[in-house]
């Protein structure tokens, strides 16, 4: 057989090629010409030997090989703004809001992009290379959301960037809001979003469930609502959002973000509530660095945990996604973007200390937030864009344990990133 020739070649990959299977393989990657005449990198073979050669040979040493990490629910138009105009002295969802409030008055493009692009450069070089980020659409001049955009645009050659319009002030708390969300599907959000409870009364935010659903049809997008992001047992709009997904058959296009009120509720509505759910094929995005932090600060003891029912979700096989949510803002002033913090923290926080388990929360920051996306290219197979990682680590419960160092990050075919584990020397 003749030696082929390749761009990159992966040599002795751990490969995670599924949720639950791992195999010693090469990995080829080349760069086709389309029909267009364009480059379309894209994995050319995956075997346990490839005879070939490339201008870029790298020799992965039985090191974990897999897909990258996906951060289902972040908010880059806050990003690095932690401080400004001051900081979160309570450490409450409100006060953050408040102090957004203020801060988002003096945004700009230019400010708003800076951030954005150094957090998904921050992101990148740790494996993220599928992001969701909410744009504040709350403001007349949709400054957020017109950077966000021209940073969806700026990045793609490098991360693939989705765009929610994020009504941070409730779809009816203004009368310009309603407006302001259609401006925003009209200038091409990717996902319709929504904050039920924090609309000024119950029954509008009910209703700003069905108008979401209403435009999601109408302009063809996919749902992302913050749903019950608060301690209060009785903020149940997570019930009409899974009515609303049955009712529309709209279930895989649907996220239902935070939940954080499910851990609150009574077991008796909570199990009935499952029972829904798994009629729904919803998608759930935990947040738990950031839902630990803001939640149950009311709470005397003992204090919530502040998370909604991941490994109950889990368990019914329903798909949860992580996500990171903030990083260095209003609400939480710490974080690097590191997905496998987050992955961290859910083992900790939802008690899933069990093997399957921890393998299982490394799937939500990866196939599942995949999923929670409707990414249909995503995964490591021939003839699939050659978008990959490679981990310090020997699995998937190495790599959350010892929060394994990303040594690459190959993106479209490209090696995008090379970072060395840290080296420690003992001095006799």
């Amino acid at each position: 057989m003749t030696s082929q020739n390749y761009e990159l070649l992966l040599r002795r990959c751990k490969l995670l090629s599924a949720p639950d299977r791992t195999e010693i393989v090469d990995i080829a990657i080349s760069a086709p010409c389309t029909a267009n005449g364009t480059v379309s990198r894209t994995i050319a073979a995956i075997a346990s030997h490839i005879d070939g050669t490339a201008a870029i040979e790298l020799d992965v040493q039985n090191q974990l090989v897999s897909p990258p990490f996906v951060e289902s629910h972040i908010h880059l138009d806050s990003a690095l703004t932690a401080g400004e105009p001051r900081w979160n002295e309570s450490g409450t969802l409100f006060e953050g809001i408040e102090i957004w409030h203020d801060r988002k008055q003096t945004l700009s493009l230019e400010d708003v992009k800076q951030r954005a692009i150094a957090t998904l450069k921050q992101q990148a070089a740790q494996g993220v290379l599928f992001v969701r980020s909410h744009a504040d659409v709350s403001e007349a001049s949709l400054t957020a959301l017109v950077a966000l955009l021209e940073v969806r645009e700026d990045v793609k050659d490098w991360l693939t960037l989705q765009v929610v319009a994020f009504p941070q002030d409730g779809i009816y708390g203004s009368p310009k809001n309603q407006d302001l969300m259609e401006e925003a599907l009209k200038m091409g959000v990717d996902v319709i979003g929504g904050i039920p409870h924090y609309e000024l009364t119950r029954e509008d935010g009910v209703n700003s469930v069905h108008q979401i659903f209403k435009w999601a049809e109408q302009y063809d997008r996919l749902i992302d609502i913050h749903c019950d992001e608060i301690d209060d047992d009785q903020s149940r709009f997570l019930e009409v959002v899974a009515a609303c997904a049955i009712r529309h058959g709209m279930g895989s296009r649907v996220t239902a973000s935070h939940t954080t009120a499910f851990g609150s509720y009574n077991n008796a509505y909570a199990f009935k509530l499952l029972g829904f759910l798994q009629r729904t094929q919803l998608n759930f995005i935990a947040n738990p660095l950031i839902n630990i932090t803001l939640q149950g600060r009311t709470d005397t003891y003992p204090k919530r945990r502040g998370v909604t029912r991941v490994k109950e979700l889990w368990q019914q096989g329903i798909n949860v996604s992580l996500g990171h949510d903030c990083i260095q803002d209003p609400w939480y002033s710490l974080g690097t973007g590191n997905m496998l913090d987050v992955a961290s923290m859910a083992v900790h926080v939802c008690q899933m200390t069990g093997m399957a388990e921890i393998d299982a929360c490394y799937n939500m920051v990866t196939w599942n937030g995949a999923k929670t996306l409707n990414l249909e290219e995503y995964g490591i197979a021939v003839g699939k864009p050659a978008n990959l990682i490679v981990l310090d680590a020997c699995d998937r419960y190495d790599a959350i344990r010892r929060r394994a160092t990303v040594r690459h990050v190959i993106s479209q075919g490209k090696l995008l990133t090379k970072t060395s584990p840290a080296e420690v020397t003992w001095q006799e």
